[in-house]
């Protein structure tokens, strides 16, 4: 199941298509993955919905000013990609499925306060799409070979991938190299690997400790208080081809617009 949790000590626990669990100054919105015969860690249509449910709830009903969003996945996978078993061979099917995933990303690159993938299993396709659309990712190292991040597509023969996910990928693995590796060779990023690229910022040794420190870092950035629509237009403005990608409009303003705004913000 997914949890996507916020931290607000001012929020109130509200109704909501995923289930809601509210804890102290946390609120924990968890939407049960939908078996979906044996590929329950797929992003299907359900899952795509109850995702985007507990994401417009946040949007809409958080105080975004003192809020911040921590994604986290149990089981082996974070994410291992659209639901293809479900796809088969049909094109109308896998169009469907990558319009409604491109809603999640336009989701996630919207929304206005800090977010956090706590990656504790494998991230494979639309799968790490989902991981790069945060602001912030934490990843588990494990024992033995590990969690690994992976674009499939050049290994299964999916052409072309989705043009916003050729958008997303050069935004958020700042490494071309790195970038020519994870799309051209299907290259598996281990945690370390993935910090030294700069595509993960912290690496810990545990599924428990990676939730833990996303939770913990969360905190601190929902204590930062920064307002939430300037802190959605600035991350706007420093991915615009990821935004402009998933349908997201991109404001271009000239120097003297911003001066204005910064004045008449100040009034």
């Amino acid at each position: 199941r997914y949890s996507i949790q916020i931290s607000n000590p001012r929020l109130h626990a509200v109704e909501v298509a995923a289930h809601v669990h509210a804890h102290g100054h946390d609120v924990h919105l968890g939407a049960s993955r939908p078996r979906l015969r044996a590929h329950p860690d797929r992003l299907g249509h359900a899952l795509i919905s109850s995702i985007r449910s507990a994401l417009s709830s946040i949007a809409t009903t958080a105080d975004p000013g003192s809020c911040s969003l921590v994604t986290v996945a149990e089981g082996r996978f974070f994410s291992n990609g659209l639901d293809t078993a479900w796809v088969g061979t049909s094109l109308t099917r896998l169009n469907s499925l990558i319009a409604a995933f491109r809603l999640i990303a336009a989701d996630l690159l919207a929304l206005p306060m800090p977010t956090v993938a706590a990656v504790t299993g494998h991230a494979s396709a639309a799968g790490l799409i989902l991981a790069l659309c945060h602001d912030t990712r934490l990843m588990r190292a494990g024992a033995d070979r590990g969690v690994v991040l992976y674009m499939s597509e050049v290994d299964i023969g999916v052409l072309p991938p989705p043009g916003y996910f050729m958008a997303v990928l050069p935004a958020k693995i700042p490494c071309a190299r790195a970038l020519r590796d994870v799309v051209l060779r299907g290259r598996k990023v281990r945690a370390h690997e993935a910090k030294e690229m700069g595509v993960v910022d912290v690496v810990c040794p545990g599924a428990a400790e990676t939730a833990a420190e996303a939770m913990k870092l969360a905190e601190r950035l929902a204590a930062r208080e920064w307002d939430g629509g300037v802190y959605s237009a600035r991350r706007i403005s420093l991915y615009p081809d990821a935004c402009r990608a998933v349908g997201i409009v991109v404001k271009e303003e000239s120097d003297g617009e911003m001066v204005k705004n910064f004045a008449s913000s100040r009034i």
